[in-house]
């Protein structure tokens, strides 16, 4: 196992690429730590968006992720750019000597997301994806429930994502709705969702899919259904579009099994609808409490992300989301998208 340095005796300097739609999400989280951390750089190559960075955040602004590593005292740099720019950025970083944060999905392709996690091996620095649904306290809850084997034997899984992004979201920059940069509903809107089926169920054993563009002028998809078998014998679903009327509908989650049922609604499961155990446990009153109110589909848990990657810079904690487990969303995503295209089963893992 490698050891890497620990900090200590100081703040943990952050540099920031891609200051668009998630960067506040960032900067947020970065604020409410600013006793641990300080934000020292951050990059765009759109001026306006880099001065509205620079404005908020008082770091040293830069128009290029090269030039800014030549002087950069930063420890981790954070990746909030198009998707597709995510594996040579993350090269260009780590052979600088520095860590990477990439915002999901890490990549694009299969072999670019295996080329960071090597890149980040070799440089012999960390690699962090972010994965902050994951820290919402329904879905916290809901791993628990899973991690004690209170639902048995898990019978069947069911994931939706009921969203709407209009033709304009696709028009706002011209690397969305592409191949390379971005990809679709899945891969982009709701890759977290993707990663909810390895991180909650556990090894998936083969997935069969559709893909369609209905509606929007994209290359990608903008609709999609999966079906899956996990190794441990349980099945499931997944579908997924963009082109919910009026608005975002819903981002949920049910889990049936031998002994338990749950259902995780609301636009993006931050409701509990459906709770039930053969057996009850005390923490079951808490189920409640963890309902919120939501009106951002990213949820609150870019702060408790933060707060784990910081303990893991002091020493303190051991990286909840690395380039290995960010790898699991990305394989199922790229087999979901071969099944779609061959019309075929795919198993996992695609590689030996």
């Amino acid at each position: 196992m490698r050891n890497y340095p620990v900090i200590t005796d100081r703040k943990i300097r952050l540099a920031l690429v891609g200051c668009g739609r998630i960067s506040a999400n960032h900067f947020g989280a970065m604020e409410q730590h600013a006793d641990r951390v300080e934000i020292v750089d951050v990059c765009d190559v759109d001026p306006v968006a880099l001065d509205k960075a620079v404005k908020r955040t008082a770091a040293n602004g830069h128009s290029s992720l090269t030039e800014m590593l030549k002087t950069s005292t930063a420890d981790i740099v954070v990746l909030a750019t198009p998707s597709g720019l995510h594996p040579q950025q993350s090269v260009e970083i780590a052979e600088s000597g520095r860590h990477v944060m990439t915002e999901k999905p890490m990549a694009t392709r299969w072999h670019d997301g295996l080329r960071m996690v090597k890149a980040c091996d070799d440089a012999g620095v960390r690699m962090f994806v972010v994965k902050q649904n994951r820290r919402n306290a329904t879905l916290q809850l809901l791993k628990r429930a899973v991690e004690q084997k209170r639902f048995g034997r898990i019978y069947m899984v069911n994931i939706n994502v009921f969203w709407t992004r209009p033709q304009e979201y696709y028009d706002s920059a011209k690397w969305r709705g592409t191949w390379e940069y971005d990809g679709g509903a899945f891969m982009n809107q709701a890759s977290h969702y993707v990663d909810l089926l390895d991180w909650l169920i556990g090894p998936i054993e083969s997935i069969q899919a559709y893909t369609a563009t209905l509606e929007r002028d994209i290359q990608v998809e903008d609709s999609g259904v999966l079906s899956i078998r996990w190794r441990s014998g349980a099945l499931g679903s997944m579908n997924v579009t963009m082109l919910t009327y009026p608005k975002n509908l819903e981002g949920s989650i049910t889990i049936l099994g031998e002994k338990g049922t749950v259902r995780i609604g609301g636009v993006a499961v931050n409701e509990i609808q459906h709770w039930e155990f053969a057996e009850k446990l005390p923490e079951d009153d808490k189920i409640e409490a963890a309902n919120y109110e939501t009106t951002s589909v990213y949820g609150f848990g870019h702060p408790l992300y933060y707060d784990n990657v910081i303990k893991v810079m002091r020493g303190e904690a051991e990286p909840e989301t690395d380039g290995r487990e960010g790898l699991k969303s990305l394989e199922t995503l790229i087999a979901a998208y071969l099944a779609a295209r061959d019309g075929k089963r795919i198993a996992l893992p695609l590689d030996y």
